[in-house]
């Protein structure tokens, strides 16, 4: 137990020192395209996709934030049919009409490795409607071979990377031959929840109202939830 406490506390100081400038600079240009009507969509596969999940709808986090939920990818539907599916190089294709992208919106796709088909396909959609595209995975996968169609991995495909540095395969501890103590939700939920933290830092620059909610468990939340909900309906389904 003692083990993983204090590689996860060395690698979550090494993301907090190695990715503070990369953190600075996304959020400006999410601030910015928050402050014009954008919101921020998150997409992942599998684990990844709990990291979308846990920007959603969330005490303390930002209300313009809706996740991609393409349910084949989701670990509900299976776990192995979710990581097939992930490799399907025709899948994001089918619910291509279910993703709806607008001009100032931000899309954070996650994924540790950067080399399957299906998050690769959704940094492509995010370019092609001319929109920021920001991965969220750990480039001690480069040398991992990419398994789209183009050749590409997913840093070739983004505009800004953020690095988990997670390691190749996950585990930070070994053992007969085997890793365990995976790293990848603890780095990537503490490296989303920075980003989020200094988009809203960014705003509150020029905003006296910050799109935040408050945790439903306070008594003074209602109100200031449901106006924060009615600003972002027309975008995000919270129901």
């Amino acid at each position: 137990m003692q083990a993983y406490w204090k590689e996860i506390n060395i690698l979550l100081e090494k993301v907090a020192e190695q990715e503070n400038e990369n953190i600075e600079n996304a959020s400006k240009l999410i601030a910015e395209r928050i402050k014009n009507g954008g919101i921020l969509q998150l997409f992942g596969c599998g684990h990844s996709h709990l990291l979308a999940q846990e920007a959603y709808y969330r005490a303390g986090g930002l209300v313009p934030v809706a996740p991609i939920n393409i349910e084949p990818l989701m670990l509900h539907k299976g776990a192995l049919t979710s990581s097939s599916n992930e490799k399907d190089p025709t899948l994001i294709g089918q619910y291509k009409d279910q993703v709806s992208f607008e001009p100032n919106d931000i899309l954070i796709v996650i994924s540790t490795s950067g080399r399957n088909p299906a998050p690769i396909d959704m940094a492509f959609l995010g370019k092609e409607a001319g929109i920021l595209v920001i991965s969220l995975q750990s480039l001690s996968y480069r040398n991992q071979e990419g398994r789209h169609a183009s050749g590409k991995r997913l840093e070739e495909v983004v505009d800004i990377v953020l690095n988990t540095y997670v390691p190749v395969g996950d585990g930070l501890l070994s053992n007969k031959g085997l890793q365990y103590g995976p790293a990848s939700t603890v780095v990537g939920a503490a490296l989303l929840n920075a980003l989020i933290c200094q988009v809203i830092e960014e705003i509150s620059k020029e905003s006296e109202e910050l799109p935040v909610f408050k945790s439903a468990n306070l008594s003074d939340s209602q109100f200031h939830n449901e106006t924060m909900l009615k600003k972002y309906r027309n975008r995000i389904d919270f129901t």
